[in-house]
Protein backbone atom coordinates (compact mmCIF):
# COMPACT_ATOMS: atom_id res chain seq x y z
CA UNK A 1 0.00 0.00 0.00
CA UNK A 2 1.66 3.42 -0.81
CA UNK A 3 1.45 6.55 1.29
CA UNK A 4 -0.54 8.65 -1.16
CA UNK A 5 -3.51 6.44 0.04
CA UNK A 6 -3.75 7.76 3.30
CA UNK A 7 -3.52 11.43 2.76
CA UNK A 8 -4.37 11.98 6.29
CA UNK A 9 -1.45 10.41 7.77
CA UNK A 10 0.86 11.59 10.18
CA UNK A 11 3.49 9.34 11.27
CA UNK A 12 6.63 9.79 14.07
CA UNK A 13 6.30 10.84 17.57
CA UNK A 14 7.10 14.30 17.25
CA UNK A 15 4.91 14.90 14.49
CA UNK A 16 2.07 12.91 16.20
CA UNK A 17 2.99 15.06 19.41
CA UNK A 18 2.87 18.70 17.86
CA UNK A 19 -0.33 17.67 15.91
CA UNK A 20 -2.53 17.03 19.24
CA UNK A 21 -0.43 20.18 20.86
CA UNK A 22 -2.16 22.02 17.92
CA UNK A 23 -5.62 20.81 18.46
CA UNK A 24 -5.64 18.21 15.22
CA UNK A 25 -8.76 15.83 15.99
CA UNK A 26 -6.90 12.04 15.51
CA UNK A 27 -9.27 9.73 14.45
CA UNK A 28 -7.25 6.50 15.06
CA UNK A 29 -3.69 6.52 16.52
CA UNK A 30 -1.54 3.13 16.22
CA UNK A 31 1.69 2.51 18.64
CA UNK A 32 4.22 -0.33 18.19
CA UNK A 33 4.27 -3.07 21.13
CA UNK A 34 6.81 -2.39 23.03
CA UNK A 35 7.85 0.97 22.56
CA UNK A 36 10.28 2.76 25.21
CA UNK A 37 11.84 6.30 24.50
CA UNK A 38 11.79 9.16 26.37
CA UNK A 39 10.25 10.80 23.68
CA UNK A 40 7.40 8.13 23.13
CA UNK A 41 6.97 8.52 27.03
CA UNK A 42 6.05 12.41 26.06
CA UNK A 43 3.80 11.15 23.45
CA UNK A 44 2.04 8.96 25.92
CA UNK A 45 1.49 11.41 28.59
CA UNK A 46 -0.03 14.07 26.04
CA UNK A 47 -2.44 11.33 24.86
CA UNK A 48 -3.40 10.68 28.56
CA UNK A 49 -4.00 13.97 29.59
CA UNK A 50 -6.26 14.89 26.15
CA UNK A 51 -8.06 11.77 27.31
CA UNK A 52 -6.99 10.37 23.78
CA UNK A 53 -6.73 6.01 23.57
CA UNK A 54 -4.64 4.32 21.22
CA UNK A 55 -3.82 0.71 19.62
CA UNK A 56 -0.92 -1.51 20.25
CA UNK A 57 0.11 -2.75 17.26
CA UNK A 58 3.06 -4.88 15.88
CA UNK A 59 5.43 -3.40 14.09
CA UNK A 60 4.20 -4.98 10.97
CA UNK A 61 1.03 -3.18 11.11
CA UNK A 62 3.07 0.02 10.81
CA UNK A 63 5.07 -1.13 8.19
CA UNK A 64 2.08 -1.69 6.22
CA UNK A 65 0.79 2.13 6.61
CA UNK A 66 3.79 3.72 5.98
CA UNK A 67 7.64 2.47 4.46
CA UNK A 68 9.14 6.09 5.89
CA UNK A 69 10.66 6.21 9.60
CA UNK A 70 7.62 6.08 11.62
CA UNK A 71 9.20 5.61 14.95
CA UNK A 72 6.48 3.07 15.89
CA UNK A 73 4.01 5.47 15.91
CA UNK A 74 1.30 6.56 13.44
CA UNK A 75 -1.53 8.50 13.40
CA UNK A 76 -4.69 9.76 11.36
CA UNK A 77 -5.60 13.40 11.15
CA UNK A 78 -9.96 13.37 11.29
CA UNK A 79 -11.26 15.68 8.57
CA UNK A 80 -14.21 16.62 11.62
CA UNK A 81 -14.05 17.18 15.15
CA UNK A 82 -15.82 14.74 17.42
CA UNK A 83 -18.42 16.25 19.89
CA UNK A 84 -19.83 15.54 23.39
CA UNK A 85 -22.10 13.13 23.67
CA UNK A 86 -24.20 14.96 27.17
CA UNK A 87 -23.71 18.79 25.10
CA UNK A 88 -25.18 17.29 21.97
CA UNK A 89 -28.50 15.78 24.34
CA UNK A 90 -28.98 18.76 25.82
CA UNK A 91 -28.51 20.76 22.17
CA UNK A 92 -31.15 17.98 21.30
CA UNK A 93 -34.01 18.76 24.01
CA UNK A 94 -33.44 22.15 23.85
CA UNK A 95 -34.05 22.70 19.55
CA UNK A 96 -37.58 22.07 20.44
CA UNK A 97 -37.72 18.59 18.18
CA UNK A 98 -37.67 15.03 19.18
CA UNK A 99 -34.76 14.10 19.53
CA UNK A 100 -33.16 11.26 17.32
CA UNK A 101 -30.02 9.63 17.66
CA UNK A 102 -28.12 6.68 15.41
CA UNK A 103 -25.28 4.54 17.58
CA UNK A 104 -23.02 2.33 15.21
CA UNK A 105 -21.83 -0.52 16.90
CA UNK A 106 -18.49 -1.75 15.01
CA UNK A 107 -19.47 -0.41 11.49
CA UNK A 108 -16.39 -0.90 10.23
CA UNK A 109 -17.21 -0.26 6.22
CA UNK A 110 -15.84 3.40 5.43
CA UNK A 111 -18.05 4.11 2.43
CA UNK A 112 -21.08 2.19 4.31
CA UNK A 113 -20.42 4.65 7.03
CA UNK A 114 -20.32 7.76 4.93
CA UNK A 115 -23.54 6.36 2.99
CA UNK A 116 -25.33 6.11 6.46
CA UNK A 117 -23.94 9.51 7.51
CA UNK A 118 -25.67 11.05 4.21
CA UNK A 119 -28.83 9.27 4.85
CA UNK A 120 -28.98 10.38 8.38
CA UNK A 121 -28.51 13.93 7.70
CA UNK A 122 -31.22 14.27 5.32
CA UNK A 123 -33.76 12.36 7.53
CA UNK A 124 -32.82 14.70 10.42
CA UNK A 125 -30.58 12.85 12.88
CA UNK A 126 -29.42 15.18 15.62
CA UNK A 127 -25.84 12.99 16.26
CA UNK A 128 -24.33 10.07 15.40
CA UNK A 129 -22.74 7.52 18.32
CA UNK A 130 -20.04 5.61 17.50
CA UNK A 131 -17.31 3.49 19.74
CA UNK A 132 -13.41 4.37 19.93
CA UNK A 133 -12.40 1.10 19.02
CA UNK A 134 -13.80 -1.15 15.96
CA UNK A 135 -15.58 1.67 13.81
CA UNK A 136 -15.16 3.08 10.66
CA UNK A 137 -12.05 5.51 9.75
CA UNK A 138 -13.37 8.98 9.55
CA UNK A 139 -11.47 9.76 6.54
CA UNK A 140 -11.64 11.41 3.25
CA UNK A 141 -13.51 8.52 1.33
CA UNK A 142 -16.11 8.55 4.20
CA UNK A 143 -16.26 12.32 3.34
CA UNK A 144 -16.92 11.81 0.08
CA UNK A 145 -19.65 8.85 0.67
CA UNK A 146 -21.59 11.15 3.15
CA UNK A 147 -21.64 13.42 0.59
CA UNK A 148 -20.15 16.18 2.91
CA UNK A 149 -22.98 15.42 5.39
CA UNK A 150 -19.96 14.58 7.87
CA UNK A 151 -19.32 18.15 8.30
CA UNK A 152 -23.28 18.77 9.15
CA UNK A 153 -24.18 16.08 11.44
CA UNK A 154 -22.13 15.71 14.52
CA UNK A 155 -20.37 12.58 15.45
CA UNK A 156 -19.37 11.91 19.03
CA UNK A 157 -16.76 8.72 19.42
CA UNK A 158 -17.83 6.73 22.94
CA UNK A 159 -15.25 3.98 24.54
CA UNK A 160 -18.51 1.84 25.59
CA UNK A 161 -21.47 1.98 23.49
CA UNK A 162 -23.27 -0.40 26.88
CA UNK A 163 -22.42 2.75 28.96
CA UNK A 164 -23.74 5.44 26.20
CA UNK A 165 -26.55 3.76 26.20
CA UNK A 166 -27.38 3.78 29.77
CA UNK A 167 -26.34 7.85 29.69
CA UNK A 168 -28.81 8.39 27.08
CA UNK A 169 -32.07 6.18 28.58
CA UNK A 170 -31.24 7.98 31.79
CA UNK A 171 -31.27 11.28 29.60
CA UNK A 172 -34.98 10.25 28.46
CA UNK A 173 -34.34 8.39 25.45
CA UNK A 174 -35.39 4.54 24.05
CA UNK A 175 -32.80 2.55 23.04
CA UNK A 176 -34.35 0.72 19.79
CA UNK A 177 -31.82 -2.17 18.13
CA UNK A 178 -32.27 -2.82 14.68
CA UNK A 179 -31.63 -6.70 14.50
CA UNK A 180 -33.47 -10.31 12.85
CA UNK A 181 -33.84 -11.90 15.81
CA UNK A 182 -36.72 -10.48 17.14
CA UNK A 183 -40.39 -10.71 16.20
CA UNK A 184 -41.06 -6.89 16.65
CA UNK A 185 -40.95 -5.48 13.24
CA UNK A 186 -39.99 -2.03 12.82
CA UNK A 187 -43.45 -0.70 12.44
CA UNK A 188 -44.72 -1.37 15.44
CA UNK A 189 -42.43 0.41 17.62
CA UNK A 190 -43.42 4.33 18.72
CA UNK A 191 -40.55 6.36 17.26
CA UNK A 192 -43.10 9.73 18.58
CA UNK A 193 -40.40 9.74 21.67
CA UNK A 194 -36.65 10.66 22.37
CA UNK A 195 -35.20 7.86 20.43
CA UNK A 196 -31.69 6.47 19.66
CA UNK A 197 -31.57 3.35 17.18
CA UNK A 198 -28.75 0.98 17.11
CA UNK A 199 -27.39 -0.28 13.93
CA UNK A 200 -24.82 -3.27 13.89
CA UNK A 201 -22.23 -4.76 12.13
CA UNK A 202 -23.18 -7.04 8.73
CA UNK A 203 -22.02 -10.17 9.41
CA UNK A 204 -21.91 -10.33 13.49
CA UNK A 205 -25.13 -7.82 14.08
CA UNK A 206 -24.97 -6.21 17.57
CA UNK A 207 -22.90 -6.99 20.43
CA UNK A 208 -24.65 -9.07 22.94
CA UNK A 209 -24.42 -6.64 26.06
CA UNK A 210 -25.97 -3.76 23.84
CA UNK A 211 -28.65 -5.90 22.89
CA UNK A 212 -30.00 -6.81 26.48
CA UNK A 213 -29.40 -3.12 27.07
CA UNK A 214 -31.69 -1.95 23.90
CA UNK A 215 -35.51 -1.42 25.45
CA UNK A 216 -36.92 -2.81 22.28
CA UNK A 217 -35.47 -4.54 19.18
CA UNK A 218 -36.82 -4.12 16.11
CA UNK A 219 -36.53 -5.92 12.17
CA UNK A 220 -37.29 -4.92 8.74
CA UNK A 221 -39.88 -7.60 7.39
CA UNK A 222 -37.86 -9.04 4.49
CA UNK A 223 -40.05 -11.08 2.17
CA UNK A 224 -37.13 -12.14 -0.12
CA UNK A 225 -34.49 -15.27 0.00
CA UNK A 226 -31.74 -12.94 0.75
CA UNK A 227 -32.14 -12.71 4.84
CA UNK A 228 -30.67 -9.40 5.24
CA UNK A 229 -30.15 -6.12 3.64
CA UNK A 230 -27.29 -3.90 3.06
CA UNK A 231 -26.15 -1.90 6.86
CA UNK A 232 -26.83 1.66 4.79
CA UNK A 233 -29.93 0.41 3.13
CA UNK A 234 -31.27 -0.95 6.65
CA UNK A 235 -30.42 2.54 8.14
CA UNK A 236 -32.07 4.17 5.67
CA UNK A 237 -35.32 2.27 5.80
CA UNK A 238 -35.60 2.58 9.91
CA UNK A 239 -35.21 6.29 9.69
CA UNK A 240 -37.51 7.01 7.47
CA UNK A 241 -40.02 5.00 9.26
CA UNK A 242 -38.71 7.21 12.10
CA UNK A 243 -39.52 10.42 9.57
CA UNK A 244 -43.33 8.63 8.60
CA UNK A 245 -44.00 8.17 11.85
CA UNK A 246 -43.14 12.24 13.19
CA UNK A 247 -44.19 14.04 9.80
CA UNK A 248 -46.48 16.56 10.10
CA UNK A 249 -47.72 17.80 6.93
Amino acid sequence: MKDKDYDNLIYGIRPVLEAIEAGKTLDKIFVQKGLQSELWHELRDALKANGISYFSVPIEKLNRLTRKNHQGVTAFISPIAFHDLGEQIQSSFESGKTPLFLMLDSVTDVRNFGAIVRTAECSGVDAIIIPHKGSASINADAVKTSAGALFNVPVCKEHSLVRAASFLQNSGFQVVGCTEKTENHIYDCDFSVPTVIVMGNEETGISPDLMTKADTNVKIPMYGTISSLNVSVATGVILYEVVRQRFEP
